[in-house]
């Protein structure tokens, strides 16, 4: 993953006429969805990702993947009863759910997820393939690939099975130019 590329992409699943409500974009603010507020960043080797889930319990919380989507569900429950008469109600109640499509270079088998103050904080490893490594060169010395002796290895198979013509274009092309018998 290129330092700076953006390894998720959100996208919305709302749930009912309720969330589909709070899901509406506020002029100004950085989120669509003001029940699940994300913020996400990489630190070291990790994606971090915290989620904003005021007065939801972590039983009424679930996180799930399937495939490359990590998708949060959460529901809080409203405190009005049928009978209620209500004077403001800022506070929504319902069912949400957000999806996040993770990217190639993630270790989906070693997330962690932790849910506490309201807050759901999940931890995605980077993959190993993914991480900066050093490749060593060799050198002659140190065990290298020997391209001059592969070419006359070839040359010596091709004498071997009396292609005179193949070896005389070996000799020719020279290691710049050899190709897979």
């Amino acid at each position: 993953m290129p330092f700076g590329t953006d390894p998720l992409r959100i996208f919305e699943r709302p749930l009912g006429d309720r969330s589909a409500a709070a899901g509406r974009a506020v002029r100004g603010s950085p989120s669509t969805h003001p029940m699940m507020a994300i913020d996400s960043y990489r630190r070291g080797n990790d994606v971090w990702l915290h989620v904003d889930l005021p007065g939801v319990p972590p039983r009424s919380t679930t996180l799930d993947l399937q495939g490359d989507v990590l998708t949060i569900s959460a529901e809080r429950i409203g405190y009005r009863e049928a009978d209620d008469l209500t004077y403001r109600q800022e506070r929504p109640a319902g069912r949400w759910r957000r999806s996040v499509r993770l990217g190639p270079d993630l270790d989906l088998d070693r997330i962690e997820a932790d849910h506490h103050d309201g807050v759901l904080t999940i931890r995605i490893p980077v993959a190993e393939r993914a991480l900066a490594r050093s490749i060593p060169i060799a050198t002659l010395r140190s065990g290298a690939i020997d391209v001059e002796s592969s070419i006359v290895d070839r040359i010596d198979d091709a004498d071997e099975r009396g292609d005179a013509a193949e070896c005389a274009r070996r000799l020719e092309a020279g290691p710049a130019s050899e190709e897979t018998p």
